[in-house]
C-alpha cells in the first residue's frame, strides 16, 4: 500500500508538471499567434537544436517536459528531441551537484554539446533513411478569428491538453512507476562491483533505457563512493531521461523507442570511448 501511495503521488506530480509545461508552452504560442513556432522553425535550425540541448541540460526533468511539449506541437525536430534526452539526466542531476559538484558540471557541459551534436546527426539519419516520425497534434495550437478565454480554455486547455494528452500521460507515468518500483525491488544492483566495469557499463545502459529516474541513482552512488569509472555514470546518464520519456510514450510510442535506440546507441559509442581511453 505504502509503493502503491508513493507511486500515485509522484504519477501526479509528474502529470502536473507537464500540465504546466504544455498550457505554458500552447499560451504563449497562441498569445504570439504562432510566432514561437516561426522563431524555431525558421532560418538555421542549429537553432532547434541548441534550445532544445540547453533544456536537456538544465537539471531536473522540467526541461524535457517542455521539450516534449515543443515537439507535441511541431516546434522542433525529432532530432533536436533526441539531442534533449541525451542531454538530459532527470532528478539526478541535483544530487550529483551536491555530492560530486565538479565532475558533475563537467558532465552535464559535455552532454549539452554531445546533444546539439547528436540532435544534428539523428535528423541526418533521419532524412537519409526516410524514417517517419509523428507530425503535429490533431488539434491546431492556434486558431486565427477565434479568441476569448472561454474558448481556450474549450478548445485548448480541455479537448487538447486534458483529453488528447493528460490522461494517456498520467496512465503512462503510473503504469511505468508501478512496474518499476515492484521489478527494482527483486534486483540487487550494487552487488555487482568495480570489478565488472564493462558489464557495468552495458548495463548501466540498458537499464537507461527505463523511462524513470530511479535506477539510475545507483550508479550516482557508486560513481561517489569510487566503485565504477566515470565512462559507467556517463553511458548511464547519457541514454536515461529521468521522467522526461514519460509524456512521450503517451504521445507516440513509435516515437519513444525510437529516441531511447538511437541514444543507446551514442552512449554506448561513446561510454564505449570513454572507458577505453581510461576513465
Amino acid at each position: 500500500m505504502e509503493i502503491f501511495l508513493n507511486v500515485l503521488k509522484e504519477s501526479i506530480k509528474v502529470t502536473l508538471f507537464v500540465l504546466a509545461m504544455m498550457v505554458a508552452v500552447d499560451f504563449i504560442n497562441v498569445k504570439t499567434k504562432g510566432r514561437l513556432e516561426s522563431i524555431l522553425q525558421t532560418g538555421n535550425r542549429w537553432k532547434q537544436y541548441i534550445v532544445a540541448s540547453l533544456l536537456g541540460a538544465a537539471p531536473g526533468c522540467l526541461g524535457s517536459f517542455a521539450g516534449v511539449s515543443l515537439y507535441m506541437h511541431g516546434m522542433i525536430s525529432f532530432g533536436a528531441l533526441t539531442g534533449l534526452m541525451l542531454a538530459t539526466a532527470g532528478d539526478e542531476q541535483f544530487i550529483m551537484l551536491a555530492m560530486f559538484p565538479n565532475t558533475a558540471l563537467l558532465m552535464f557541459g559535455i552532454l549539452f554539446l554531445l546533444g546539439i551534436v547528436t540532435g544534428f546527426l539523428t535528423d541526418f539519419i533521419v532524412k537519409k533513411f526516410n524514417i517517419k516520425t509523428c507530425t503535429d497534434c490533431e488539434f491546431k495550437q492556434y486558431h486565427p478569428g477565434q479568441e476569448g478565454y472561454r474558448h481556450y480554455l474549450r478548445d485548448h486547455i480541455w479537448k487538447h491538453i486534458v483529453k488528447g494528452h493528460l490522461i494517456r500521460i498520467f496512465a503512462w507515468t503510473f503504469g511505468a512507476l508501478v512496474f518499476v518500483e515492484y521489478t527494482m525491488n527483486y534486483i540487487d544492483f550494487e552487488s555487482v562491483t568495480s570489478e565488472y566495469t564493462l558489464l557495468l557499463l552495458v548495463t548501466g545502459a540498458l537499464i537507461g533505457i527505463i523511462p524513470e529516474s530511479g535506477p539510475h541513482l545507483i550508479f550516482v552512488m557508486l560513481f561517489a563512493k569510487g566503485l565504477i569509472p566515470f565512462s559507467v555514470l556517463f553511458t548511464s546518464s547519457v541514454v536515461q531521461d529521468g521522467h522526461g520519456m514519460l509524456p512521450m510514450l503517451s504521445y507516440s510510442v513509435k516515437d519513444s523507442i525510437r529516441i531511447k535506440m538511437f541514444n543507446l546507441g551514442f552512449g554506448l559509442t561513446i561510454g564505449l570511448i570513454i572507458y577505453l581511453i581510461g576513465y
